[in-house]
């Protein structure tokens, strides 16, 4: 009796639930480095690296732990390079007499799984993915009957399951749910920021490089310099130094955008996250002792702690809640293509060109420059969402489909039709203004409102507006933007959209296969 337990590479946790409670005297666990899952979209290059070589490190420590592990290297002659090709050939191999498998987190993984069982001609068990806090059926249950879905209240009914940042009277510490009105603040001057902890590749992850770049080389990003946590002992060692070094002042700087700071005081710990070395509530447990502890202010806890627990996991629920109609979302019917600068970074808005240069060195940026720039000016161009949803999920080495689609689709690009967002998340140039020090680097006029030497954001803002008015006009949280629209001339209105259409005329479309291969 051989029970085959395959292991996918955002699954690379001790506590997966395929690995507790069996005789690991009879079982093989499975990893699989496969072709398909590395160019189903052509990820960034330090992504592919980051997974390899986290898969890698953990197959090692689960031998140590006394599993047998059969692992299928990428260059493997008889490598199938598909989950279903390489399950059904260890089947045979291992003659498995079942199989025994944790739920995928992308909706295209899962059709690959309920398959299996015929595929390989053997029993298959799929279990429930437990590392997150609110389950698929509970989350199903939270949200039938409501009108609306907001993560607010979602985010509420998780702070009293967890009990993280509650006092024993049931009541929210420091006297509010959320602290995000004190989280908006820009440096005045250049601080000391700290660095996320790096670490040097051993030999197993150079191995991997040279792989990746042998065989991804043209794909996005820069591969190198890599300092990436790829064990779950150094995914440990970064959360105990962001605790340590940058929560106290994450939350007054979250919002803030910084020139040569990639990372100014968050944590970057998402890629450890979504592929498993960290579990969310030990992250969260963590951050809530400093507050305890008096070590990290409230806002900057709760804000921490609202990002993983409220958004992560009110994502999840929102994206299996509509798939796989999800990923095919336009309600605002936008068709623009990518322009070609999102992929090469050249461009003279330097808000953008300081996003994509960052993302194609690091393969992150922070939320603000995710939604309020690089989100913002799709959004405001009208450019296709699915298209915009696959370039962040090329480009991030956090993402994986269940958390980007409902983040792009939903509430950067409103293409769910506001499921996800009460209204759209645009601004002109003066928030990136305000909230940068991006603007005054930058080729346009922050200040000038339309001509070819104004901030592209400011005339594409009022078009955006005046396109959409009959669909936001009575949105209750939008009656004062168009309030001030329509105390606009005729001719001042007519100015702004006739600034924005020869901007947009400007934008040279991406060649096709940059995302998906053509």
């Amino acid at each position: 009796m051989t029970l085959l337990i395959p292991v996918l590479g955002d699954q690379l946790s001790p506590s997966l639930a395929s690995l507790q409670n069996v005789d690991r005297k009879t079982s093989v666990v499975l990893l699989m480095e496969v072709w398909d899952e590395a160019t189903y979209v052509r990820h960034h290059k330090k992504k592919i690296a980051f997974i390899f070589s986290a898969m890698r490190h953990f197959a090692g420590d689960l031998r140590t732990q006394g599993w047998t592990v059969d692992y299928v290297a990428l260059d493997e002659p008889e490598n199938t390079h598909s989950f279903t090709g390489e399950v059904v050939r260890a089947a045979k191999r291992h003659r498995a007499t079942r199989i025994r498998t944790v739920t995928g987190s992308e909706y295209r993984v899962c059709q690959f799984q309920h398959g299996w069982d015929k595929k390989a001609g053997i029993p298959c068990d799929i279990l429930e993915d437990d590392r997150f806090i609110c389950s698929r059926d509970e989350f199903e249950h939270w949200a039938k009957g409501r009108r609306t879905l907001r993560m607010e209240y979602f985010y509420r009914e998780m702070r009293l399951k967890t009990g993280l940042l509650m006092n024993a009277d049931g009541t929210a510490a420091g006297g509010q749910w959320n602290f995000d009105h004190d989280n908006r603040e820009k440096p005045a001057c250049r601080l000391n920021y700290p660095s996320p902890e790096r670490f040097n590749p051993d030999d197993t992850t150079t191995d991997v490089l040279k792989l990746v770049q042998h065989r991804f080389g043209e794909h996005f990003g820069e591969l190198e310099p890599f300092a990436l946590p790829v064990t779950r002992l150094q995914a440990l060692k970064a959360l105990e130094a962001f605790v340590g070094t940058s929560l106290p002042d994450f939350g007054r700087y979250q919002d803030a955008m910084m020139t040569e700071q990639d990372y100014l005081y968050h944590s970057s710990l998402s890629l450890c996250l979504n592929t498993g070395l960290l579990n969310p509530l030990e992250v969260c447990t963590a951050a809530a002792e400093a507050y305890e502890q008096g070590d990290a202010p409230i806002n900057s806890v709760e804000g921490f702690i609202r990002q993983i627990i409220g958004w992560r996991e009110y994502m999840r629920g929102m994206y299996w809640s509509d798939m796989p109609r999800f990923a095919s979302r336009n309600e605002l019917a936008a068709h623009r293509a990518l322009p070609e600068f999102f992929w090469t970074g050249q461009t003279d808005m330097n808000c953008l060109a300081q996003s994509i240069a960052q993302t194609k060195r690091e393969a992150y940026a922070h939320h603000i420059q995710r939604l309020m720039v690089l989100g913002n000016f799709a959004l405001l161009a009208g450019l296709n969402p699915q298209e915009v949803s696959d370039w962040f999920l090329v480009v991030y080495f956090d993402a994986f489909e269940w958390v980007e689609l409902p983040n792009v689709i939903g509430m950067s690009q409103f293409a769910d039709g506001g499921k996800i967002a009460s209204k759209p998340y645009v601004s002109s140039g003066a928030y990136i203004n305000r909230m940068s020090d991006y603007c005054g680097k930058c080729r346009f006029d922050v200040g000038q409102k339309t001509g070819s030497e104004a901030c592209p954001f400011n005339a594409l803002y009022w078009d955006f507006l005046a396109r959409h008015e009959t669909r936001f006009s009575h949105n209750a949280r939008m009656k004062n933007m168009y309030a001030t629209w329509h105390r606009f001339s005729r001719e001042k209105q007519q100015e702004y959209r006739s600034s924005a259409s020869a901007f947009l005329e400007t934008l040279t479309p991406a060649a096709p296969g940059w995302a998906r291969k053509a």
